[in-house]
């Protein structure tokens, strides 16, 4: 549905595009236009040209080294309300498997489009494709998981500020 908010733990390069083709495989492979809304850092997947190209054609948003980007939050309020994100709240990629403590930026964009949140917890691509490796490595189980949507209905009478943006995003992500 239009404003769904896909939450998801990070460990590798790749975990955005392994869960938006998930979300409507097989029809994804065939038509891109279908992948939810991704942010993505700047410096990793826009600064270089060919990069680039598959991050526009894949519907990223950019988000510039820093992570206070802004820009980058309006954009994603404005995909949201009429699409699909993609959103990792611990904002880097877990170096060891575990859980980083989310960032608050996500739950402001939550107070902000009122979508429906639903935790996705990934587990095995810390050891297919880590932190500091180039290539993934072969014949690896990934497991994915798409928990029920979280009701942060609480949250959304309280004035948008960062205190209620971490409160929020700390529900949905105790449920990953």
């Amino acid at each position: 549905d239009p404003n769904t908010l896909l939450l998801p733990n990070h460990q590798s390069m790749i975990d955005g595009f392994l869960v938006a083709y998930a979300v409507f495989f097989p029809r994804s492979l065939l038509r891109p236009i279908l992948l939810p809304w991704l942010p993505a850092a700047w410096e990793n997947f826009f600064a270089h040209p060919v990069m680039r190209w598959f991050a526009d054609n894949w519907k990223c948003i950019p988000v510039k080294q820093g992570r206070r980007d802004f820009s980058a939050m309006k954009r994603m309020e404005a995909c949201l309300r009429n699409g699909i994100m993609i959103v990792f709240p611990e904002g880097t990629r877990s170096r060891d498997g575990r859980l980083l403590p989310p960032r608050s930026g996500i739950g402001y964009v939550m107070l902000k489009t009122r979508p429906k949140v639903i935790p996705v917890c990934m587990d095995g691509m810390d050891r297919t494709l880590p932190v500091g490796r180039a290539l993934p490595r072969l014949f690896r189980t990934i497991y994915l998981y798409y928990g029920r949507p979280v009701d942060i209905s609480e949250f959304l009478e309280a004035p948008p500020d960062r205190k209620t943006a971490q409160a929020a995003i700390d529900k949905v992500f105790l449920h990953v």
